[in-house]
């Protein structure tokens, strides 16, 4: 099992319709699609790098969205959101839908043009789905690593959690130290200080959870 995250290119007449605005140079510069279903009715989770009102004047401007309730959190704010159809371009829903793996969230969407997510499968599964996708959209594989089955940590968030993982790559918790605050700003697409309090309230919750789980008994 391998574990692989993809980075694919969109033009602008095959983006989602928010993506689309996005790339013609709103403020909000990244997207980050959390959590979502197999229907466009479902209620679906994202997180937009910008403050709320700039949010709600950005999804009031797509009329796919028929509903959105904004709540601030990680230096941005989240989106619950029902769309009245799915957004993507219907070649690449097609290959989703046909694909043998299975996609982790999140699914981040940014100013560049380009979507970043990770899927899951077999060896076999995965070239054929890279195959495929070539075909339709420009592509590149930033990280391929074996998959393991690890148990939620409570309490982290998903942008905390993707810090944790940015960190970890850039080297930022190797000895001596690789990598930056900056470094992994730059791989969440972010500010230094927003990168920096995602990090450390990550690391709370982490050492709090181990303090409490394995302190005296």
């Amino acid at each position: 099992m391998r574990r692989v995250t993809f980075a694919v290119t969109y033009p602008a007449e095959r983006a989602h319709p928010i993506h689309r605005k996005i790339l013609k140079g709103s403020v909000v510069t990244r997207m980050e699609l959390l959590g979502w279903g197999p229907t466009a009715s479902v209620t679906s989770l994202v997180w937009y790098d910008a403050a709320r009102p700039v949010v709600e004047e950005l999804l009031e401007s797509v009329d796919i969205v028929e509903t959105a309730h904004l709540v601030e959190g990680d230096g941005g704010t989240y989106a619950f959101t029902i769309q009245e159809r799915f957004g993507l371009d219907a070649a690449v829903l097609e290959l989703i839908g046909q694909a043998r793996v299975a996609f982790l969230p999140p699914v981040v969407f940014e100013a560049s043009g380009v979507a970043r997510f990770e899927a899951v499968g077999e060896q076999a599964a995965l070239s054929e789905f890279h195959d495929a996708l070539v075909d339709e959209l420009i592509v590149e594989i930033e990280h391929v690593r074996p998959f393991e089955q690890r148990p939620a940590t409570a309490g982290l968030t998903d942008r905390q959690r993707a810090a944790l993982e940015a960190a970890v790559d850039v080297g930022y918790y190797e000895i001596p130290r690789a990598g930056s605050v900056d470094d992994v700003a730059a791989r969440l697409g972010c500010a230094s200080s927003t990168a920096g309090e995602l990090l450390r309230r990550a690391e709370q919750t982490l050492v709090t959870s181990a303090v409490e789980t394995d302190g005296p008994q």
